[in-house]
């Protein structure tokens, strides 16, 4: 008994199952945007440093001006279209996925201008998540159609990948510093990339049948992290050799619902447990695989999705509290 005592210690050991939990010192500030019940869904980052968000319900997406805590919303044209995910281009245009009305829609925030993109043969799709790679190409994803989409901005064509697994579920999605697209499929145990020319899918299983990756970061030295939802642990993913390198309990416990992940450019993680009430904000070090936590002030009411900026901050979309949030990371130790 003592023997396989010691083994099982090991055991969770090597997995990263046992970690030191310390108190997190940031500033977490949080606004209420303006039209209420928005359910502020994703949170994205401009050129001009300013924090845009989809208001779900709502049917706008809005602005906010960190410096000045100034909020501008922008309706969208289609009726119940369910802003989702949405990310700025180089020149501040904010793209969005309309996952309620299955298109990709562009803004122009200049002019409050609203484009509209769909497949040209009319397949049903319900985009999830977006980015774009190195050559300004829109990859999104596509969560119950189960298609990754390509979407080329010059000429508006849209093309689609269907997963080789069947509800694969497609979720939060990534682009490496070698140009390819790496997503999760939150529907299994699996990670996937699309190649960008050829469109083929590759996919990843990870070692526990139950894991549910849902949403991914991309680390600077080209490893990735992913929050999975289902276990509550925080995985450690190499996408250069398809393997995964280490996976660690989160500290809310086997219900905590890691959601919400970004990476710092010091390589420091940061994510959302969304089982734990109020959620927390975790803060996980690669160096020293130490965990510290703090309590979201309203509770967050699930933050489904967060994105870092270049000056150590976190733009946070508290969704069931009708709030955004910027925390200063200025005070953590690197």
């Amino acid at each position: 008994m003592f023997l396989r005592k010691v083994c099982l210690f090991a055991l969770a050991a090597t997995l990263g199952v046992f970690a030191a939990v310390e108190t997190l010192n940031v500033v977490i500030k949080e606004y209420e945007v303006p039209t209420p019940k928005s359910r502020p869904h994703d949170p994205a980052l401009a050129p001009d440093g300013s924090l845009w968000y989809t208001g779900q319900t709502a049917n706008k997406l809005g602005r906010l001006d960190p410096k000045t805590g100034e909020f501008k919303e922008y309706p969208l044209k289609v009726p119940n279209s369910g802003p989702h995910g949405l990310v700025a281009d180089k020149d501040g245009n904010i793209w969005f996925t309309a996952i309620s009305a299955g298109y990709v829609g562009k803004l122009d925030p200049k002019t409050g201008a609203i484009a509209e993109f769909r497949p040209s043969d009319g397949t049903e799709i319900d985009p999830h998540t977006p980015v774009f790679d190195h050559n300004g190409i829109l990859w999104f994803t596509n969560e119950e159609t189960n298609y990754v989409g390509r979407l080329d901005p010059k000429t508006g064509k849209m093309t689609l990948a269907k997963s080789p697994t069947s509800h694969a579920v497609p979720y939060g999605i990534l682009v490496t510093q070698k140009n390819l697209p790496l997503f999760c499929e939150f529907g299994t145990n699996k990670l996937a990339s699309i190649d960008p020319n050829t469109m083929k899918i590759r996919e990843y299983a990870l070692p526990a049948a139950n894991a549910r990756p849902r949403r991914i970061a991309l680390a600077p030295d080209g490893t990735i992290y992913y929050t999975d939802f289902a276990r509550g642990y925080l995985g450690h993913f190499d996408p250069a050799s398809g393997t995964l390198l280490k996976e660690w309990a989160s500290p809310g416990g086997a219900d905590s619902e890691p959601y919400g992940i970004a990476v710092t450019n010091d390589g420091e993680v940061w994510y959302s447990e969304s089982g734990v009430k109020p959620n927390t904000l975790v803060r996980f070090n690669p160096r020293t695989e130490s965990f510290s936590t703090k309590q979201i002030p309203s509770g967050g009411g699930v933050v489904r999705n967060m994105v870092a900026t270049p000056d150590r901050r976190l733009y946070l979309a508290c969704s069931g509290v009708n709030k955004v949030a910027v925390v200063d990371l200025t005070n953590t130790s690197r």
